[in-house]
């Protein structure tokens, strides 16, 4: 990944290169590897996040049904 740095404007680059790793999953990922997660943990968690998007979903198909 390549951030070009116009002057000396290190911060609105640093910026810049944060939200491109934002966009990519780069940074949750890294927060994931950060430390140990027990496999039990990690099993909890994803079933947690596919309940989470199996409510919005349906949350969504409502407010579409209605229109």
């Amino acid at each position: 990944m390549e951030i070009k740095v116009d002057g000396n404007d290190l911060e609105k680059a640093l910026k810049v290169l944060k939200r491109k790793l934002q966009r990519e999953g780069l940074m949750a990922d890294l927060k994931k590897k950060l430390f140990y997660e027990k496999p039990s943990v990690k099993m909890k968690t994803k079933q947690r996040q596919a309940q989470k998007k199996r409510l919005k979903s349906a949350r969504f198909k409502r407010q579409t049904k209605k229109d």
